[in-house]
């Protein structure tokens, strides 16, 4: 049940979250950029959908990292640059070939989490993104040039699944997630979790 919950938590609503962003951001003075948004929030939707269906096989993750947790971060950043809200800028180490099915399912899905919540919270226009691996350590560092918040009022801090899905998937793997905000000056989540 908690995989599930996660599950529909995290990939769900992070699809659903772009395709109500999208929808949000159509001017209809530019019919041929409307068009364009429309056909995004239909494959948007399509996807949903999809996921939807898969969940209950518990097959999606492991289709989605089939080729490689690199892969599968390019392919769930193509989905969010279709908004046309944020420049992304992602970064992969050159020598990262290495694989582990089981955490990167974990990773990718604490990786939709710190998206989610830039998509809510945030406010941002930029989102950097950098994967690599070295000393038998997978490092993920997600910033954002968004609003920010104090740490001791973090969003989700009451009642919220977001910063809390994210340390617990973090620790369940035996790494560390070190989270870097202030008001008005974005927001810089860093993990480190074995990766042998």
């Amino acid at each position: 049940m908690q995989t599930i919950g996660a599950d529909l938590h995290d990939n769900i609503g992070q699809l659903l979250s772009l395709t109500s962003l999208t929808l949000n951001s159509i001017e209809m003075e530019d019919p041929d950029k409307a068009q364009q948004k429309i056909n995004s929030a239909l494959d948007l939707n399509s996807r949903c959908i999809k996921e939807l269906r898969l969940l209950g096989k518990l097959l999606q993750g492991e289709q989605l990292i089939s080729s490689g947790l690199p892969e599968a971060v390019n392919y769930e950043i193509e989905w969010l640059q279709k908004a046309g809200q944020y420049q992304v800028d992602y970064q992969i180490e050159t020598n990262f070939t290495a694989s582990n099915p089981d955490k990167d399912l974990l990773i990718f899905r604490i990786l939709q989490e710190i998206l989610n919540n830039t998509i809510k919270h945030a406010f941002a226009t930029q989102i950097k993104i950098k994967l690599g691996c070295r000393d038998n350590n997978l490092h993920l560092t997600v910033e954002d040039n968004g609003v920010g918040f104090l740490m001791d009022e973090a969003p989700g801090k009451h009642g919220g699944m977001g910063l809390h899905n994210i340390r617990k998937r973090t620790e369940l793997m035996g790494g560390e997630v070190h989270i870097q905000s202030q008001p008005g000056t974005g927001t810089v989540i860093k993990l480190s979790i074995p990766y042998p």
